[in-house]
């Protein structure tokens, strides 16, 4: 989990007990599993007797982070910001022991509160004049934007001196040494121990975990529907459950390293039963149990197991013989209110695939009803020339849609 380190970083680690933090941006009232790494590299400091502090970017959040992105985003409104703001810190609490009987609780902090009052010009004089406009321009992520087209607005360019302010005010204010985050981060981390070292004499220490990438390159922690949330109304846990259950082997063997809290000897043995029977898929439903037990807790879990049970074991029903109540009581299957006024003369299957927006097209729909990866009511489709008609309604009103192996939809005619 470790990538990048600033010398010294580890001897003080094992000297001391430190305060280290990490920055979390509020674009959204929830975090994403992208921030499952920082959250865990806290909950590992904090086991390990460390002190943890998690900073929510409240000022930094209006600015907006060049780091690995293209173009300039949009800037958030005070009032979406402060709702972001709280929705992060409901989710941080249930990770990191803010608890104050301890030594090592950990603390909640919020760049606004530093910045609201900062004057410009002492920001500039104070700031700004020990940090040089070549040092800044050397730094990946602004060097990568400044050659591209869209190039990089002065707004963005000083997120770098703001973010090594955050870690400065830290230092001074709650004695914090150590800074985390993404590799994505460094360039702005050690803009902060630079900032430190010219304003007080004295090192300040980093160290950045890697970026997470599937084995196939794509982006991690992205579905067809766009980010997986660690917030239950966004990302139920069984659709948070089926992102790590549909892994790959080798990308389940080194995330059971990262995301989960499992020793050396209980990882290699999973393995070991996997490579005995891969069918099973041991990796992946032991990835899937401890990561969805570490964000949903047991029930949340529990749910989602029953859920997958229900979609996806040879043993269930016929979807004839299913009740009203087992319909809709399935978590985790993507609802679609689909107005017919008649249906009397039936709609054809590719019309009805894409007018529901299960595909986003005919051809893509042709082309998987052809490669057999569509089943009505839990029959595979065996023609595309098949007709949806009114006698095929469950409880005169409702359709079963598998697409491929884990989408699934529950269509509701009206």
């Amino acid at each position: 989990m470790v990538q990048d380190i600033i010398p010294g970083t580890e001897e003080l680690l094992e000297k001391e007990r430190v305060t280290g933090y990490i920055g979390f941006d509020p674009t959204a009232d929830s975090l994403h599993i992208g921030s499952l790494v920082p959250i865990l590299l806290l909950v590992h400091l904090q086991k390990a007797g460390h002190k943890p502090i998690a900073l929510i970017g409240g000022a930094t959040g209006m600015i907006g982070d060049p780091s690995g992105k293209s173009e300039e985003r949009n800037l958030l409104d005070e009032a979406t910001l402060q709702k972001n703001v709280e929705g992060i810190k409901m989710q941080l609490e249930k990770f990191i022991d803010f608890k104050l009987d301890k030594e090592n609780s950990a603390e909640m902090a919020n760049n606004y509160d530093w910045f609201k009052d900062f004057n410009f010009i002492h920001f500039l004089r104070d700031i700004g004049k020990h940090i040089t406009i070549n040092y800044m321009m050397a730094k990946e992520s602004v060097k990568k934007r400044v050659e591209s087209d869209s190039g990089i607005s002065y707004t963005e360019f000083a997120y770098q001196l703001m973010q090594g302010y955050d870690f400065l005010w830290l230092f001074k204010n709650k004695n914090c040494k150590l800074q985390m985050g993404g590799s994505d981060q460094w360039g702005n981390i050690t803009t902060g121990s630079e900032l430190i070292r010219k304003k007080t004499g004295q090192d300040a220490f980093a160290f950045t975990c890697p970026l997470i990438k599937k084995s196939d390159g794509s982006k991690f922690g992205k579905t067809e529907k766009g980010n997986v949330w660690l917030d239950a109304e966004k990302t139920s846990p069984y659709q948070f459950y089926q992102f790590w259950f549909n892994s790959t082997d080798e990308d389940a063997g080194k995330w059971l390293r990262i995301f989960t809290f499992l020793t050396k000897e209980e990882i290699l043995e999973t393995e070991e039963m996997h490579r005995n029977n891969p069918s099973d898929r041991h990796l992946q439903k032991r990835l899937a149990e401890e990561v969805t037990r570490f964000v949903h807790g047991t029930d949340g879990l529990l749910s989602a197991i029953e859920t997958t049970k229900r979609l996806f074991e040879q043993v269930e029903k016929p979807a004839e013989e299913m009740s009203l109540e087992d319909l809709q009581s399935l978590e985790g299957i993507e609802r679609i209110n689909f107005q017919l006024a008649q249906f009397k003369q039936g709609l054809d299957l590719i019309s009805f695939l894409s007018e529901t927006q299960i595909f986003p097209s005919k051809g893509e729909a042709r082309k998987m009803v052809s490669g057999g990866g569509v089943r009505i009511n839990r029959k595979k489709v065996i023609s595309a020339d098949m007709i949806i008609e009114e006698n095929m309604l469950l409880h005169e009103k409702f359709l079963l849609v598998q697409k491929g192996k884990k989408n699934h939809f529950l269509v509701e005619i009206s």
